[in-house]
């Protein structure tokens, strides 16, 4: 998904993601075009990183598609686009996945809080 000022962010369907990885996280917050996210802890090799994905149960109408697919902050995960391997967007709260194939500048950054 693009929204305005940021690198794509990917919502995978919820069948390619390995069963027994998410967990349920702490908390739910409001975007005010896709409406309430929920927050999923990530456990892998016995490691649990506390809200690392998100999803929208039931996402406002314009966002039906995502309903109930999973995107995950970079920050903490190693992941990839076509074998490449993606910059997480800056900020911590932003989920965006930067690759050589898109460029900024993007919400995140230094001086783009009143963007």
């Amino acid at each position: 998904m693009l929204e305005t000022s940021h690198p794509p962010t990917w919502y995978l369907p919820p069948d390619d993601i390995v069963d027994g990885v998410l967990r349920p996280g702490r908390g739910h917050s409001i975007c005010e075009w896709k409406g309430r996210a929920t927050y999923w802890d990530v456990v892998v090799g016995g490691r649990r990183l506390p809200r690392a994905a998100w999803s929208y149960p039931r996402p406002l109408e314009p966002y039906a598609a995502i309903a109930d697919h999973v995107a995950f902050y970079p920050t903490e995960l190693t992941c990839t686009v076509e074998g490449e391997t993606v910059r997480p967007q800056a900020g911590g709260f932003y989920g965006g996945w930067i690759t050589s194939d898109v460029s900024g500048p993007f919400k995140g950054d230094p001086g783009t809080l009143d963007w």
